[in-house]
């Protein structure tokens, strides 16, 4: 169990929020979280690059002189990738970079990302992080107090707020994503996040975790009585209700 710090906005302390690491993720897979960023940062390659080979760029194909003789050495048209001005021998071309790993993959490193941050209390909590209108100066003294401001910072709130927003974009090295769009890259990103106490509970309403005391958010159902799941036997799974081993089944019998 980790103990954050709720700070409010002029840095002061005003309480903790308990959160355990193991309900998001209970271990890191780092060779998860390396294959998630690293198709992430592919997907966001243009591919745009290109060269010109020998074919495209502009000059005459006539030989440069006749092929034996002159005592050079024998050569043909002047875009040849050996001389200047020449093509490319292996020119790039436009591609598409982009894939996908599987869907519960990315989830799951998006949850181990978060929970090694809180494990290492790379998270500052706020207690509400709200804005009137768009204050850049406002949010600037805010990182200023929680001795935060000069990082790379990701500020996490529950939702889409635009002043909040606006008044962190113009910050050099900071931004602002609601939770649902959180992702291990994201995550890893920055080298600190800030988030507030309400989108601390909107993270584990997204994962099916609940705060203690708060009901059993996330358990699984549980089973029907009578009814109990018996390990595979023989290669086939069989599911019991109620009837001793070894006993027949009763059907109906007609007696007369």
């Amino acid at each position: 169990m980790v103990s954050l710090t709720v700070y409010n906005r002029s840095g002061e302390p005003v309480g903790t929020y308990e959160i355990d690491p193991c309900e998001l993720a209970p271990r890191v897979n780092k060779q998860l979280l390396h294959d998630a960023v690293v198709m992430y940062r592919a997907n966001q390659r243009l591919g745009t690059a290109k060269a010109k080979s020998r074919g495209e760029v502009a000059g005459t194909t006539r030989k440069m002189y006749r092929q034996k003789g002159t005592g050079n050495a024998r050569a043909g048209s002047r875009r040849s990738p050996i001389r200047r001005g020449g093509g490319r021998a292996h020119p790039k071309r436009p591609q598409d970079w982009s894939y996908r790993l599987p869907k519960k993959a990315l989830q799951w490193a998006t949850r181990m990302a978060l929970a090694s941050r809180i494990a290492d209390q790379e998270i500052t909590l706020i207690d509400e992080l709200r804005f009137d209108a768009p204050k850049t100066k406002q949010m600037a003294l805010i990182l200023k107090a929680l001795k935060i401001e000069g990082l790379r910072l990701l500020v996490a709130v529950a939702s889409y707020d635009e002043n909040v927003y606006k008044s962190a974009r113009n910050l050099d090295g900071v931004s602002v994503l609601p939770v649902n769009e959180l992702n291990a890259l994201e995550v890893l990103r920055p080298q600190r996040m800030l988030m507030t106490t309400e989108a601390m509970d909107a993270l584990r309403r997204k994962f099916g975790v609940s705060r203690p005391g708060t009901g059993d958010g996330g358990l699984a159902p549980s089973e029907p009585a009578g009814t109990e799941a018996v390990a595979p036997s023989g290669g086939q799974g069989l599911e019991r209700s109620g009837t001793q081993p070894g006993s027949q089944p009763t059907t109906p019998t007609d007696e007369q």
